[in-house]
């Protein structure tokens, strides 16, 4: 009996340095992006992006725990803004701080989750016009640590956030639409 314990350990320590082992041989970077036409030029986008209180308003993160608190400080909107929040699991913890824009092409965004794990990552939007319209693009890029490289494994990273960033730019879409009169479309 407790050869055969000895054993399933010993089998579950090779099957999980196996995988550990594997996940570290994963890129040590990541990109998750989405992106979404808008019918209005991008100077009727922009401010939705780059004042972090707006942000809030469309975000699919600020829907999924209504209670968290939320504390901006800095400017009132562009580089040095601020958006701090405490929230469920679903949100976590962490704070934005807008690290750069470029009127109304640009906004370059630093993420830093403490909860549910620590992360500092990179988002970027950037709006490109296309005649009327103009074409938002959401990203997210940073490092990948070996911990979050097993998780990766387990979860579909790119396919979770990059539902999250879908959600998000369909509301942005039906805000900034309305706003002018078109059809909102989810």
């Amino acid at each position: 009996m407790l050869k055969t314990a000895l054993y399933i350990v010993l089998g579950l320590a090779v099957v999980l340095a196996g995988l550990v082992a594997y996940a570290a041989t994963r890129p040590d970077t990541f990109r998750i992006a989405r992106s979404v036409r808008i019918a209005a030029p991008p100077e009727a986008i922009f401010p939705l992006i780059n004042d972090l209180r707006k942000f809030a308003t469309w975000s699919p993160y600020d829907r999924k725990d209504p209670d968290m608190t939320r504390t901006f400080s800095g400017p009132d909107a562009g580089a040095g803004q601020r958006y701090d929040w405490d929230g469920d699991a679903n949100v976590g913890k962490g704070w934005l701080v807008i690290a750069g824009a470029s009127a109304p092409s640009r906004v370059d965004i630093d993420l830093n989750m403490l909860k549910p794990m620590k992360a500092r990552n990179r988002v970027t939007f950037t709006v490109t016009p296309e005649g009327a319209a103009s074409t938002v693009t959401w990203a997210m890029e940073g490092r990948s640590s070996l911990a979050a490289k097993v998780v990766h494994l387990c979860f579909d990273m790119d396919r979770m956030v990059g539902g999250d960033f879908d959600a998000g730019l369909a509301r942005l879409k039906a805000m900034v639409e309305g706003a002018r009169g078109a059809p909102a479309q989810i």
